[in-house]
């Protein structure tokens, strides 16, 4: 049999690495990096094997199940759909719209079928109980950028290449190759910043990272805002602010500095435990740099000051002269631009607070309530509970907090229907399943990750297999769904079904055509941008087109009415009192133990413990716990331990290390497949414990809604 080569990008993380997929008929020989990647440049993490271990895995679905009396059956995909859309329309007809919920998991993003066909199908969903992995991650960056910048998606990212000095705040990219700085082969990008200046890093655990770093520092967990709010007192009350070409368009500066004048670094020592002397210095480096860049990512964003914290990184690198400049944060210019798409085609500007979650009205961002409350407004009974729900890749009963309160009011929901590839610790709870085809089953662009890149680059990859007779992608079965929606509410005119039909004849990749043909940015050759983007263009060049690197993007790109940047926005001053009170005696210290999650490079999503060689080795679902607390709490390494929180308690094994903090303990995210009546049996092998059964619901940043899934307060205790 020959085999043949196909080129493509990895879909199972930010990087966007290529890769070299060698075939033989139907099935996968290898996975290798693609040397001619004019962006990855060869480099491959170890997550590129489980495509096709993701394509082949015999646990994923491929025709659609319908529950019945508790047990599963396979079904015709007519059956499963029209199945589907009576619940969801005897749902919203029987309770109203807002009795439909609807869940987004992460790996949407890396799906342009999803992103091209979603604005419509919520539109036809009317329902305002809407949530996505967004608020369990980057929800304070977009909520800083929108208020700030004006647009939740002008989110600046490191330019990682020309900088000689970073800063690294609560992020690991070397576990996650990136974040909202898409990189691959981050680990050589980030060894050239140590090479021509200095790499710093700031976590409660020494990294992989930092393990790289020139210098880390640990920084007891959630006080983050308090080291940025004085190197804010730095840069604003020691040292002259340095704007460069941003002088014209900062307002508010008086106001930061103002704010700021209470928080010294003597006084965030006592909260943070770095020393004053270093705090000075990070401000004063980040100042006299010509080119350096403060980031900050996780544990910058899922804690109780998320948005305080992405304000402040924004409002440090504009006054050190670091904001929207060659080797500081910049901005991308995207073949597929969804920043500056006409309305329906991109993203919102981003709109805040228009509605409230009826039970703790937590606020609204773009149209999302904040996950961390799906479960109280299933509960809750009245106008508006929600009774029904739509997952669409994604598993919250693992990665929301309070996952066993979640699941047990999801056993109570009159429909539930998922959109997945496997059943998993939601999916399980619903009532139809409906498998999209596999990632190497429909052509791929990244939409979103081109618009967070290091470098500008263009890729498209048509499938690498046919699809099976009468398997769907992601987006025919939001179609099919909401034709049979529309069809069961009687919007059946002549023009509503010639609509219907148009789009089922539109795809993603004629839409994509379309679009580098009439509004892309290197629609045509002219200025910087020496070359022309088109779909023949892309098929000719399967291993992607280079288009440079970022370039400066302000004042031209802000979307604030003024065509100002406000230092400081009126949301961010409302939610300093609550800061204030926070520290009140300048000191961080507390009795339990904090608990922190973390990242493993071989891991993204719950999905991939069922890959079998991504679960080969050790056992990575550990306490890492340091020796002083360890002793202290007479435990040993390889020890069960019990921990407990204000919502639950699992028992794990420890791993006693000084790579974390004495006072914090560390749980890997996604894990928890010790449940029944799921179908993963890879990761049943190797369970874990899920982190998000000691995280707590009811804690969020109060200013985002985000979810606080960092320094949970626990105790920790020796398994008898």
């Amino acid at each position: 049999m020959s085999e043949n080569t196909h080129y493509r990008s990895c879909t199972l993380c930010e990087a966007m690495c290529g890769i070299t997929v060698t075939t033989q008929e139907d099935k996968v020989v290898s996975i290798k990096g693609d040397k001619d990647d004019p962006f990855s440049r060869g480099y491959v993490c170890p997550k590129a094997s489980a495509l096709a271990e993701l394509h082949e895995d015999p646990d994923r679905l491929r025709e659609p199940m319908i529950k019945e009396q508790g047990a599963w059956r396979t079904a015709s995909w007519k059956e499963a759909l029209d199945k589907a859309a009576d619940l969801m329309h005897g749902v919203q007809q029987q309770y109203g719209n807002d009795a439909l919920s609807l869940y987004l998991g992460n790996p949407n993003a890396h799906n342009f079928g999803t992103i091209y066909y979603f604005p419509r199908f919520i539109n036809m969903l009317k329902t305002r109980n809407r949530f996505s992995a967004t608020s369990l991650d980057q929800l304070p960056h977009m909520f800083a950028a929108h208020h700030m910048f004006g647009h939740q998606l002008l989110l600046p990212v490191p330019d990682v290449d020309r900088t000689d000095y970073m800063m690294i705040l609560g992020g690991n990219p070397l576990a996650s190759n990136g974040s909202i700085m898409t990189a691959p082969d981050i680990r050589n990008r980030l060894k050239g910043v140590k090479k021509r200046g200095k790499l710093i890093v700031l976590d409660p655990r020494r990294t992989e990272t930092a393990e790289l770093a020139s210098e880390h520092h640990f920084i007891k967990p959630g006080t983050d805002v308090a080291l940025l709010m004085a190197m804010t007192h730095v840069l604003c009350h020691e040292l002259p602010p340095k704007l460069n070409h941003l002088d014209s368009v900062v307002t508010q500066l008086a106001e930061v500095r103002r704010l700021s004048a209470d928080w010294s670094p003597e006084y965030a020592s006592g909260i943070t435990g770095v020393a004053a002397d270093t705090i000075r210095d990070f401000a004063q480096q980040l100042h006299s740099q010509e080119r350096a860049v403060c980031y900050g990512r996780m544990g910058t964003s899922v804690q109780r000051f998320g948005g305080l914290c992405n304000w402040l990184l924004h409002v440090i690198n504009i006054l050190s002269g670091n904001m929207d400049v060659e080797g500081g944060m910049m901005f991308t210019t995207p073949a597929v631009d969804l920043i500056n798409a006409p309305p329906g085609l991109g993203a919102s500007k981003g709109n805040w607070n228009r509605w409230q979650s009826r039970v703790r009205q937590l606020p609204e961002f773009d149209g999302e309530l904040p996950s961390a409350c799906m479960a109280e407004e299933m509960e809750e009974p009245g106008k508006g509970q929600i009774k029904g729900m739509l997952t669409m890749a994604g598993n919250p009963v693992l990665s929301a907090p309070n996952g066993r309160r979640l699941e047990a009011a999801m056993d109570k929901l009159e429909g539930m229907v998922s959109i997945d590839a496997f059943l998993n610790e939601t999916s399980k709870h619903a009532d139809v399943i409906l498998p999209p085809v596999s990632p190497l089953e429909r052509s791929h662009y990244d939409m979103i990750f081109h618009t967070f890149a290091v470098r500008n680059t263009a890729k498209f990859s048509p499938p690498l297999f046919e699809k099976p007779k009468g398997a769907m992608e992601d987006w025919q079965i939001m179609h099919a769904l909401n034709e049979r929606m529309q069809q069961r509410r009687g919007q059946n005119s002549l023009r509503e079904r010639a609509t219907r039909i148009a789009e089922r004849q539109l795809t993603p990749e004629r839409f994509l055509a379309g679009y580098f043909h009439t509004l892309s940015p290197y629609r045509a050759i002219k200025g910087k941008h020496a070359v022309a983007v088109s779909m023949k263009k892309l098929l000719q060049n399967p291993h992607g087109i280079d288009l440079g690197p970022l370039e400066s993007k302000f004042p031209q790109q802000l979307f604030t009415k003024d065509k100002s940047i406000n230092l400081a926005p009126q949301l961010m001053l409302n939610d300093l009192p609550r800061l204030n009170a926070q520290w009140p005696a300048g000191e961080g210290g507390n009795a339990d133990m904090l608990l922190i999650g973390r990242r493993h490079i071989r891991s993204v999503n719950s999905w991939m413990h069922n890959a079998p060689k991504l679960k080969k080795g050790k056992d990575f679902c550990t306490l890492l716990i340091h020796p002083d607390s360890a002793e202290q709490l007479g435990l040993s390494h390889g020890a069960m331990a019990k921990v407990t929180s204000a919502v639950g308690e699992v028992e794990i094994a420890t791993e006693v290390c000084d790579s974390i903090m004495p006072g914090v303990v560390s749980i890997p995210h996604g894990y928890g497949h010790h449940r029944d009546k799921t179908g993963m049996q890879v990761a049943k092998k190797k369970p874990g414990v899920s982190i998000n059964d000691l995280t707590d619901e009811q804690q969020v940043d109060a200013l985002t809604g985000n979810a606080v899934l960092n320094g949970t307060q626990v105790s920790v205790s020796a398994v008898a």
